[in-house]
């Protein structure tokens, strides 16, 4: 998996550099991954929050580590294009858990991260110099293994922190972005803001390649575009649609209106276009065998 997983790395950051808005619609699943593949989507987000939520827990490393690595490795491997997977604070409060996190990541075949910067939602932020030695830490493992990682480095300056201004928020911002970079992050990642006139400041501060999270209330795909903004998330935004359909359409049937269900959907072979036919093999190298294999009775 070297040379290919590498080429993916390499193309994974490509992709932040060539000009281009690169939308990253998060994914939960294989086949999530799998439909983006089948529409020309160059690359591949998972979201921690959809695949905590899919598997019943709630975001913020409650799911089990081995169990979030399982379902990166699980879309990875389901795909030829690259993936990069949000793994929240690194499931780690020591430099040497962080580095097994990577090491696990890598063996599951994704060639990028989000690692951020909150130590708890709306609470405290890492120190800067504590973060910075985390990101350089997880760089060391990716050169080491000979893989550019492609680290996209979460600031969470204008949702926690605190500042009593939105102006101390930008600094900080830029402040981290530039000593995050300096670490080794080849991407900065602030979360919250999504006007026009922060963004326009970030993007003016801030020499490495910019990430905004798409929400309703954000600036609109072409206007990122235009100012120079070089991907867009979705975050858990897709799966929450996604939810929010199923929800009515169950809502539906328990009044005994069963329309609703063939309404639409794709017929079963377009589904079939998308899925893989062979049977399956060990999905996540490095963690065993799937659960059934002969091997794991």
């Amino acid at each position: 998996m070297g040379d290919e997983q590498r080429a993916k790395a390499v193309r994974l950051l490509d992709l932040h550099r060539n000009g281009r808005l690169l939308v990253l619609p998060n994914v939960w699943n294989p086949i999530g991954a799998r439909v983006l593949e089948a529409r020309g989507y160059p690359a591949v987000a998972t979201a921690s929050a959809a695949i905590s939520a899919s598997l019943g827990y709630l975001d913020g490393e409650r799911l089990q580590r081995g169990s979030m690595i399982e379902m990166i490795g699980r879309i990875a491997t389901s795909v030829d294009v690259p993936v990069t997977a949000d793994i929240e604070g690194g499931y780690a409060d020591s430099l040497d858990e962080l580095a097994e996190t990577i090491e696990l990541l890598l063996d599951s075949g994704a060639v990028g991260i989000n690692l951020e910067d909150s130590l708890e939602e709306g609470g405290e932020l890492r120190a800067v110099n504590r973060q910075c030695d985390r990101i350089a830490h997880v760089r060391q493992v990716a050169d080491r293994r000979g893989i550019p990682l492609v680290i996209n480095a979460r600031t969470d300056s204008f949702v926690s922190g605190p500042f009593a201004h939105h102006a101390e928020r930008i600094d900080d911002c830029v402040a981290r972005a530039r000593d995050y970079a300096a670490a080794g992050a080849d991407c900065i990642y602030p979360m919250g803001p999504g006007d026009l006139d922060t963004l326009r400041q970030l993007r003016e501060h801030i020499e490495t390649p910019l990430n905004v999270l798409v929400t309703a209330a954000a600036v609109s795909l072409e206007q990122l575009q235009e100012i120079g903004v070089n991907r867009a998330s979705l975050g858990p935004f897709v799966f929450r649609s996604c939810l929010a359909k199923f929800e009515r359409l169950v809502t539906d049937l328990a009044r005994m209106d069963s329309a609703p269900v063939f309404a639409e959907m794709l017929a079963r072979e377009d589904v079939a276009e998308i899925l893989r036919a062979e049977p399956e093999v060990t999905p996540v190298p490095g963690l065993g065998p799937v659960l059934g294999d002969a091997e794991g009775q």
